[in-house]
């Protein structure tokens, strides 16, 4: 199963995403946030941060004590992000990374999220055990993330536009639970998985997993 490029598909992310820095949709596929809880005094990551709306919730829920960071590779939803943070909020800041990469140092995350992000990623087992790798022992995450039905398609797999639009890079959901547990992870639960529906002439879902360290 080839794909393209990796330049080639990170070029396609970048476009779209920065047109939709401007946009008022929901780029989101869950509610990892909520589901994930955190308190008082954590560390909060949420990969694909985005414009940085749940960063900026976070904040207010981990406190003066806690930290929320925000993370994404396009420097668009960065500056929106860091726009939007209000004055009052010193506990926040963003990160422009890559997930499969994170300028993150080893455990010092309490709670890692991410919405309808790691699909993108190319190597999705390097992105878990990043994830892996940022968490403090007893650390958790919760993911919500686009899954495929079948394996894709190589019309689809090889479509930029198609990775792009978070369908492209969905792998079945074995794959995708197996990514996990290599990554380290031994206490994972799936939490939600919508009914399939369609897209781009491919079956896809939604899943929401919690896992920890």
């Amino acid at each position: 199963m080839t794909s393209p490029p990796l330049s080639i598909i990170g070029r396609a992310i970048e476009v779209r995403y920065a047109g939709l820095a401007e946009s008022c949709c929901s780029l989101s596929c869950g509610e990892a946030l909520d589901l994930a809880a955190p308190t008082t005094g954590e560390t909060l990551v949420d990969l694909g941060c985005g414009r940085g709306q749940d960063v900026i919730r976070a904040a207010g829920r981990v406190g003066a004590k806690g930290a929320a960071i925000g993370v994404d590779r396009t420097q668009a939803m960065i500056d929106k992000a860091r726009a939007a943070v209000p004055p009052f909020l010193t506990n926040v800041r963003f990160v422009s990374c890559d997930l499969a990469a994170l300028d993150l140092q080893d455990a010092s995350a309490d709670v890692v999220i991410s919405n309808c992000t790691i699909n993108h990623a190319a190597d999705k087992p390097a992105v878990y055990r990043e994830i892996h790798r940022i968490l403090r022992p007893g650390g958790r995450f919760v993911v919500s993330d686009v899954i495929a039905e079948s394996e894709l398609p190589e019309s689809v797999r090889n479509d930029p536009a198609a990775w792009a639009a978070c369908y492209g890079g969905a792998i079945p959901e074995p794959q995708y639970l197996g990514a996990i547990s290599g990554a380290g992870f031994a206490s994972v639960a799936v939490l939600s998985r919508s009914e399939p529906y369609e897209k781009g002439g491919v079956l896809v879902r939604s899943l929401t997993i919690r896992g920890s360290r």
